[in-house]
């Protein structure tokens, strides 16, 4: 059912709203005579064998028969002020909800709500804490339900996938709310600073620190610290991890993989990372030694330190056919080109190749992940990008995570982890996640994947894998601004039809007869989801019915003064005329505007 068509039933026509106006007023105009004429005959001491009938009062008023007391016309007065100011109350409120209410809220009745929702109620949030041993989270906030304005919250235990077109209003309403109300430690990627910016302070102060990983200044962060993707290499099977995030993470979206040069140059690198960690170099060797096809010393380095089958591999490599050999090497170069960029490096290698005479902090995943610390993980697609390095550091924390989880009562984190993916498959292209998504959920650590569509995610995963990492997620959420109408149709068939029930009435002949008829009618459509408004998302739980929900933006939390406090001592603008010492004032930049603008409008929306 289009919006339109619903919009236009849930309406009334003109003449039933002349109707109802005519009924209220004449409702209005018996009660207060009625009042009029009671309570006035009781402070005049008059009509003592008054009626307490409304009607015969009123008519014995009309007709003479009912006298009519003197202070009955102030109390009448006062009445009918009383009842105009009442209507007009009710019309600004009726005004109001009418604003807030969306083209689509009418399919919220056919939708998930009450009793279907209880597992994601606070009711139900607070019971799986509990079981849990969660004491102080419910869980990742949602939204409120449009029917019944009940708040959902997703529990301890359950993986989110989140799909928001462009502008839709993501950050706000899902990945800052999420990151602001997390008890323990917090990762998130991003290709903006916006989430950063506006969590920062707030993390922070509730006593974590912040580590921002920004190999492509795109927040302008200097490299204060580092982290050696080498120390997660501990043997050659998290060797071969680390460069499969070095291969996806550097393949093009669009590009297919060749089955033999991807693979071998894969090996290729694994090969190079291992010797590079056992031998203690920087990671940056890593790509020297994919320039110089021939060089023999990451087999001896392999070899002398046991892995004498990855030595063989390797020596496959550099000894073969010089034609087949380069193009293997070229690929591998390709898989670790970010590491040629010098900005990068300082960001995953010691101060001038020397770790004793570096003096930053190092990021340790494992102490990470016992702490109330908050990562924030930034890159940006195209040449140059970090990605690679971004989810590698990802999923080296979550590892991290994992095994400390696997030493805790139940094989749990005993306070949850909470990792927000935002843009995903850009910046964070894991592809091992769909096959780990369900067995993280049970483990403490809530992953919540964000993509901008379902194409993206198939880009990355492919079709089986992005079906995979969707059926996995326990909330899926779907907030609109997709053009995609095979995903919209599929999201309009799990949402559902309901029973649609018509009377028509015919007369002829003398004869009137009424026939009821019932029909099924889908729920929401796909013009309905396509053209979903901003503000409204639809939520697809496991074990419930979908819901339309409202979604609640960080400017209606009891945090919001405290992130405008951290958006606006972030602002790159001010920290710019800061470096430059000239004391003028400081607007916030095109970016930061539109975040501490957005209440109003948002609100507005809502």
């Amino acid at each position: 059912m289009s919006a339109s068509n619903r919009r236009n039933q849930n309406g009334l026509d003109g003449q039933t709203i002349m109707l109802i106006v005519c009924l209220t007023l004449a409702g209005v105009a018996l009660g207060a005579v009625w009042a009029a004429v009671t309570w006035g005959s009781h402070i005049d001491r008059v009509n003592p064998d008054l009626t307490g009938d409304p009607f015969g009062l009123f008519f014995g008023v009309l007709q003479g028969s009912v006298a009519w007391p003197a202070s009955g016309t102030w109390i009448l007065a006062a009445t009918l002020i009383l009842a105009l100011v009442l209507g007009l109350a009710v019309a600004v409120a009726v005004s109001r909800a009418r604003r807030r209410r969306s083209n689509v809220d009418g399919a919220a009745t056919y939708m998930g709500k009450g009793r279907d929702l209880r597992a994601l109620s606070v009711t139900g949030a607070k019971a799986t804490a509990h079981r849990l041993g969660v004491t102080d989270w419910l869980g990742v906030p949602i939204g409120i339900t449009v029917a019944g304005r009940q708040k959902l919250y997703g529990s301890p235990e359950d993986m989110h996938v989140d799909i928001w077109g462009p502008r839709t209003g993501k950050s706000t309403s899902r990945a800052i709310p999420a990151i602001l109300s997390a008890p323990g430690a917090v990762l998130t990627t991003s290709n903006k600073r916006d989430v950063l910016d506006a969590t920062r302070d707030v993390r922070a102060a509730a006593g974590g620190r912040i580590w921002a990983f920004d190999p492509q200044r795109i927040a302008l962060e200097e490299p204060t610290w580092w982290w050696n993707p080498l120390s997660y290499v501990t043997d050659d099977v998290k060797a071969a991890k680390l460069a499969e995030h070095f291969a996806t993470g550097s393949r093009a979206g669009d590009s297919r993989a060749d089955p033999y040069f991807d693979n071998a140059g894969q090996d290729l690198l694994a090969g190079f990372l291992l010797a590079a960690a056992v031998a203690g170099l920087p990671i940056t060797k890593v790509f020297t030694w994919t320039t110089t096809p021939g060089d023999e010393a990451p087999v001896d380095i392999l070899r002398a330190h046991g892995y004498d089958q990855m030595a063989d591999a390797v020596d496959g490599q550099v000894n073969g056919e010089p034609r087949r050999r380069d193009s293997v090497y070229g690929t591998a170069a390709q898989m670790a080109s970010c590491l040629k960029v010098r900005a990068i490096g300082q960001w995953v290698t010691p101060l001038s190749g020397n770790l004793a005479g570096d003096s930053r902090p190092q990021f340790d995943p494992h102490t990470f992940v016992r702490s109330r610390d908050t990562l924030y993980s930034l890159s940006k697609e195209g040449k140059g990008t970090a990605g690679p390095l971004v989810t590698a550091l990802t999923a080296a924390t979550v590892e991290a995570a994992e095994e400390l989880a696997t030493t805790q009562p139940g094989g749990r984190l005993a306070v949850p982890l909470l990792g927000v993916l935002d843009e995903a498959a850009n910046v964070c292209r894991w592809h091992g996640l769909p096959d780990l998504y369900s067995h993280y959920g049970s483990r403490g650590i809530v992953l919540m994947t964000i993509l901008q569509s379902w194409s993206q995610g198939v880009e990355v995963w492919g079709r089986d894998g992005m079906r995979k990492l969707w059926s996995a997620s326990n909330i899926a959420v779907y907030g609109g601004g997709v053009k995609e109408p095979e995903f919209l149709n599929e999201l309009s068939q799990m949402v559902g039809d309901y029973d649609k029930h018509t009377t028509s009435t015919s007369i002829g002949r003398g004869n009137r007869s009424t026939s009821h008829q019932v029909q099924r009618e889908r729920t929401v459509d796909v013009a309905d989801l396509g053209a979903l408004p901003r503000g409204r998302a639809v939520v697809f739980a496991s074990g419930a019915p979908a819901t339309l929900i409202e979604t609640v933006p960080w400017m209606r939390s009891p945090q919001a003064d405290a992130v405008r406090a951290s958006i606006a001592a972030h602002d790159p603008s001010r920290r710019t005329a800061q470096d430059d010492d000239h004391a003028v004032p400081v607007t916030p930049a095109d970016g930061t505007r539109a975040l501490l603008n957005a209440a109003p409008r948002q609100e507005e929306d809502l």
